[in-house]
């Protein structure tokens, strides 16, 4: 099994590129209570795992679902990270991993779970594995270090990093980012490509969010 969604308790995903990555997805897990939202899109859906405390699953779904249940009932990280971990422990052959569900509804939420998608390459060993978070809004993921990204001319992209150390030269952007100091998360927000592929040179190995839409 390669092609894994996580799907998250956040806003249910609307539009069609998403919907098409969760349905055509060789196997999905549920965060605790998406499994109800997934239902009401697709009531013959059958989770891969549902993973999670189960405060906001019901107990008759609990029931009828309690052969594909994970309970992990620690507190130290969401639903999400604990998703994540069982997926890298139980499927370790995975390359890609989508996540959807995971902004929306609430800000907080939304913004500790795309911190958390700069976390996880520090969290878990993801060696080649692509690992994105897809909304009805756009597509998330993280860097470690210098990359080309075949993009297309034209996108909406903003670059996010919490290492003030951090220095990145960049192609193929309206404004270069050769200037910026990572100290606050705008300063690299609203920018728009300029050329089909986008490089940036990083000066060292840091965790670093790209969004694009």
């Amino acid at each position: 099994m390669n092609n894994l969604v996580i799907l998250c308790n956040g806003a249910f995903p609307t539009e069609p590129y998403p919907l098409f990555l969760l349905d055509s997805a060789e196997g999905v897990v549920c965060c605790d209570g998406a499994l109800e939202k997934w239902l009401e899109h697709r009531p013959d859906a059958r989770p891969l795992m549902v993973v999670g405390d189960m405060d906001s699953l019901s107990e008759g779904l609990q029931e009828r679902f309690k052969d594909c249940i994970f309970h992990e009932t620690e507190q130290d990280y969401n639903d999400l990270t604990k998703a994540m971990r069982w997926v890298l422990k139980e499927h370790p052959e995975v390359t890609d991993i989508t996540i959807l569900g995971a902004t929306g509804l609430r800000e907080d939420h939304t913004i500790g779970n795309l911190g958390l998608l700069m976390e996880y390459t520090r969290l878990f060993d993801l060696g080649d594995r692509r690992v994105s978070m897809v909304s009805d809004f756009g597509t998330a993921f993280a860097l470690t270090d210098s990359s080309d990204l075949h993009l297309g001319e034209g996108r909406r992209i903003s670059v996010f990093s919490a290492d003030n150390s951090l220095k990145i030269t960049s192609e193929g952007l309206e404004w270069p980012l050769d200037e910026v100091v990572f100290d606050a998360w705008w300063k690299a927000t609203l920018n728009r490509t300029s050329a089909p592929i986008v490089s940036l040179h990083f000066n060292h190995p840091a965790p670093v969010l790209v969004m694009v839409d």
